[in-house]
């Protein structure tokens, strides 16, 4: 390996670059950070010769049971509505236990590999089959413990809570240890407005949340339209409810077009309720503003410069990877970090955004992530001796430790998928 990381429990990283861009040595010991000390300091050890030292990523909004299902279904037009449509289908047609397990094994083995030490993934929780998904989930949850952290979170439109089966997938999220999410919109239908009855079913929702003290992960107005403003409502309900739990949201597209005082107001009233946002930018640059023959007019991300200057935790995350929602991908998030700077702008300082893939999902996750003294050595080097430099190349040839170990970097071959969507 280029950095000559020894196989040893007790070795110095020697002339590292922080993610802040300061010089340092570090001690590895028995899986730990034992020491970080000014550059220089350490007599031997691995040379990094400038390299950049960074915790382990943290990618806080995925779909691990889509993944990998383009070749047999793909979006006839790239639209949301066309992804809805070939999702179903394809939900409907081959999503057997073992079709799911293989591919969500796929990914997990990508983010593995590209250095990625939890992941919340949505679940698409449509009864019955969703008893299947959520068992495969937790035996695979519990396979990959001390490698990657796994949160489920269910997804479905919110209109499948209501009445008795409401309470039924409340009550299965519940039983394996996950988090209560739904889409704000109805069955078949996108983001183009407020559905009818919402306020009546969100609180309904809230309840099934507070009575099994589950916390929320929803997936809210992704369109460009200005009238699917559902963000303010969840946020005004979780103040009047006086929610205890944690809620995440994620999109929120449509605040990028609003007027600039709705803007103020839902930002306001986001940072009151204690609500925490993640952007998807990959997927939302490949879904939004589609029209046929036409370039797009704007990128589909939400206000994540706002957000965070308003004292909200944001994360940036992967979303879908090669499956009808977005087509491309690999559940890299060096990757994700590397693009959403490039959509979004995050830069001039880059480096106060790295935590957005790391510590602030880190924390959503009720985890840690950061290198610092007495944190478990669960790090990525690069041979990238600073941001500019990090974020020009894939930095394909990365090193992985995890408690001080290097990992096997090697990714899986997408032929090992081909039994399972060549001939869909």
């Amino acid at each position: 390996m280029w950095a000559g990381i020894p196989d040893t429990p007790d070795f110095w990283l020697r002339n590292a670059t922080l993610a802040d861009g300061a010089r340092a040595d570090l001690r590895i010991s028995r899986g730990t950070v034992a020491a970080i000390t000014p550059a220089g300091t350490a007599e031997a050890g691995a040379d990094l010769r400038g390299g950049m030292v960074l915790p382990c990523f943290v990618d806080v909004h995925a779909h691990l049971d889509k993944g990998h299902i383009w070749p047999r279904s793909p979006n006839p037009d790239g639209s949301f509505m066309g992804a809805l449509a070939a999702v179903a289908s394809d939900r409907e047609r081959h999503w057997s236990a073992d079709d799911m397990e293989k591919r969500f094994t796929f990914g997990l083995r990508c983010a593995y590999a590209h250095g990625t030490s939890a992941i919340r993934t949505h679940l698409d929780t449509y009864l019955p089959h969703a008893h299947e998904t959520w068992a495969l989930f937790s035996r695979l949850r519990d396979e990959w413990a001390g490698k990657i952290a796994l949160q489920g979170a269910s997804i479905c439109p919110i209109d499948l809570f209501a009445g008795e089966k409401g309470s039924e997938i409340a009550d299965l999220v519940a039983r394996h240890g996950g988090i209560l999410g739904f889409v704000t919109r109805f069955s078949g239908s996108g983001h183009d407005a407020i559905p009818p009855g919402f306020q009546d079913l969100l609180d309904h929702c809230f309840s099934l949340a507070e009575e099994r003290g589950l916390d929320l992960d929803l997936h809210v107005d992704e369109s460009g339209e200005t009238e699917a403003a559902t963000l303010p409502i969840i946020a005004r309900t979780a103040i009047r409810r006086r929610f205890r739990g944690r809620i995440q949201v994620g999109h929120i597209c449509s605040l990028s077009l609003q007027r600039e005082e709705v803007i103020a107001e839902t930002i306001r009233l986001v940072r009151e309720a204690g609500i925490t946002v993640v952007s998807l930018p990959m997927c939302n640059m490949y879904l939004q503003g589609r029209a046929p023959g036409r370039t797009p007019r704007w990128r589909g991300v939400t206000l994540l410069r706002e957000l965070a200057e308003a004292g909200v935790p944001v994360s940036v995350a992967s979303d879908n990877c090669r499956d009808p929602f977005y087509a491309w991908g690999d559940h890299d998030m060096l990757e994700v970090f590397r693009e959403a700077v490039r959509i979004a702008h995050l830069d001039h300082p880059v480096a106060p955004w790295f935590d957005a893939v790391s510590a602030t999902p880190a924390s959503v996750m009720g985890r840690a992530a950061a290198v610092r003294e007495g944190a478990p050595a669960n790090l990525v080097l690069l041979r990238a001796r600073a941001w500019h430099e990090a974020l020009s190349r894939p930095q394909a040839d990365r090193i992985v430790l995890r408690l001080g170990r290097a990992i096997d970097t090697t990714l899986p071959d997408y032929a090992e998928l081909d039994p399972l969507v060549t001939n869909g």
